[in-house]
């Protein structure tokens, strides 16, 4: 005998799953708590992307875990994780945070320059950037690399009124960059930079839908090692699009970049004493 309400088997299917519409979707604000009850990993959310949320638990472990339905408990309930709609109460806001300048009108570049070592920096820095760069009149510029770092300085010939700020990449105790960079001595210069191998690892994991950036040997090509373990085509330039796609605002950026650009934009942009 059966009841006719229950169907033949009431524990058959995924419990997880109730019926079409009884699970609510909650946006995965920053300091949500929601637990994973597959892994039981619980932590507050710190991000989320197109289809991932990232949680951190009270010890600042991370994990990254897919938006799938009745995919996590809250309050020990089921519920659908959805990525947060932007709010757009207060005054229109850049890709960088800062208050969008409306209607204003194209202004004579500075004198003062921003340099960054490639393409990609160049690519990123004026997409979270660009609008608060024109409103300033700063034009920013990409080396080939950092080598000749103080001849091009010296090229340059800053002073009062014509400042330089340079973007390095791995910028760190020790480094080849670091080196280079300690031979800048020059009130008008500025040479700051963020510790990642590449500006690639400046974006946040999450904000590209994986994990981690992948750790590369020394002596194997970076780019191409990342692309290899994360099992993207070999073409570099195909993974710096879906990398520059995904991102969107200053808050897909790690903060040791955030940091030091805003840093360099101020120098540049400092009235004259």
């Amino acid at each position: 005998m059966r009841s006719k309400d229950y169907g033949e088997d009431v524990l058959a299917g995924n419990w997880r799953l109730p019926r079409k519409g009884t699970i609510p979707e909650i946006p995965a604000e920053r300091d949500l708590v929601v637990e994973d009850p597959d892994s039981g990993f619980c932590g507050a959310v710190v991000a989320c992307g197109k289809d991932e949320v990232t949680l951190e638990d009270r010890f600042g472990k991370r994990r990254v875990f897919p938006l799938d339905p009745a995919g996590f408990l809250l309050d020990g309930r089921p519920v659908t994780l959805v990525r947060p709609v932007p709010r757009l109460t207060g005054p229109a806001r850049s890709a960088s945070g800062s208050i969008a300048v409306q209607g204003h009108r194209a202004r004579v570049a500075r004198e003062s320059r921003i340099y960054v070592e490639g393409v990609h920096d160049a690519e990123l820095v004026e997409k979270i950037w660009g609008h608060d760069l024109r409103v300033e009149g700063v034009a920013v510029e990409y080396l080939e690399g950092i080598d000749q770092l103080p001849l091009i300085v010296e090229e340059f010939e800053p002073g009062p009124g014509r400042r330089l700020g340079v973007l390095v990449d791995h910028l760190v105790p020790g480094s080849k960059e670091s080196r280079i960079a300690a031979r800048i001595d020059d009130p008008d210069v500025l040479v700051c930079g963020h510790p990642y191998i590449d500006v690639w690892e400046a974006v946040k994991p999450a904000s590209v839908g994986i994990r981690a950036w992948p750790v590369v040997p020394k002596g194997f090509d970076w780019k191409e090692g990342v692309c290899a373990r994360l099992g993207w085509p070999g073409d570099t330039r195909a993974a710096w699009r879906r990398i520059l796609g995904s991102v969107r605002t200053f808050a897909d950026l790690e903060p040791e970049l955030l940091g030091r650009v805003e840093e360099l934009i101020d120098f540049v942009t400092a009235p004259e004493e």
